[in-house]
């Protein structure tokens, strides 16, 4: 089974990264917040599902290897 997430960063400030998630880049349905430093993902609605924790693992990823937080990207498998 082949699953694809999208996401898309919508806010950052000092302490915390905000994106927006799901499969379909048109109509983002979900939002997660990254808390800077130690890196720890929280999804908005609580929900920590795989979709929460495919979208989270690749914003970490891609912010280990550029230093950066990403504004926007994609997961798939």
């Amino acid at each position: 089974m082949a699953a694809l997430v999208r996401f898309r960063k919508v806010a950052e400030n000092s302490t915390a990264v905000r994106y927006e998630f799901g499969d379909d880049p048109g109509a983002f349905s979900r939002r997660l917040t990254v808390a800077k430093g130690p890196g720890t993902p929280v999804a908005d609605d609580g929900l920590v599902d795989h979709t929460f924790l495919k979208a989270s693992r690749k914003i970490n990823a891609m912010y280990a290897e550029a230093g950066q937080w990403p504004e926007r990207g994609m997961s798939a498998s």
